[in-house]
């Protein structure tokens, strides 16, 4: 043990463990780079589809509820019944709101119910103008991970990138400061190959900008 003390405190071996360390250390950093490299990451993001939304073409009585929330539809079906309308689904698809009113008044200017079309969900991000923006295209690969689902990785490719900022509300200080600017990114993915992702769950994703 002495003499593996005294060998490693030996001036010259000691340059050479330095050596070793920085060896370590660059590798280390150029794989991180190659890995971090041309990939631009969205952590806010969400699953969800454009809403349907139906409603009587003129106030009356709900007197009929057939549209259950979470229940898929078919085009054609009966939805409710309002007055003397009759009201049905335009597509196929899942209802996500259907309040139990029978017997109410329901207005033409409040949709009585909304629904979805599965095949249109979609990964919706939000990135800032500043983490990556500039880098995102059309048709660019995506991989994302839903937080419901844990250890599965899913994949889709960038369907739109917005073409204005977010409306938010600014708040007005005497900071100079100019307000950081979000953006909505959408990645369409195979609804049908990934049934058990659903509307709704949160989800983070990775955009690969070299593709």
């Amino acid at each position: 043990m002495k003499n593996l003390f005294s060998t490693l405190r030996k001036p010259q071996n000691i340059r050479r463990i330095i050596i070793v360390i920085l060896i370590v250390i660059v590798v280390g950093a150029y794989l991180y780079f190659q890995k971090t490299n041309n990939r631009v990451q969205i952590d806010n993001s969400l699953i969800e589809a454009p809403i349907i939304s139906i409603s009587p073409s003129s106030p009356g009585k709900l007197t009929e509820l057939d549209a259950v929330e979470g229940h898929m539809v078919k085009t054609g079906d009966t939805l409710a019944v309002v007055g003397s309308e009759t009201l049905r689904s335009d597509t196929d698809g899942m209802i996500i709101s259907a309040p139990d009113e029978v017997g109410g008044d329901v207005s033409n200017q409040i949709p009585l119910i909304q629904m979805i079309r599965t095949e249109d969900l979609r990964v919706d991000g939000t990135i800032d103008e500043n983490k990556g923006l500039d880098a995102l295209k059309v048709g660019q690969v995506v991989s994302f991970t839903v937080d419901a689902l844990p250890g599965k990785t899913y994949w889709g490719y960038v369907d739109e990138i917005a073409s204005s900022a977010k409306q938010t509300q600014l708040s007005f200080s005497i900071s100079s400061e100019r307000p950081t600017q979000q953006f909505d990114v959408y990645a369409r993915f195979d609804a049908n190959n990934y049934p058990q992702i659903k509307n709704g769950m949160s989800a983070k994703m990775t955009v690969f900008t070299n593709e």
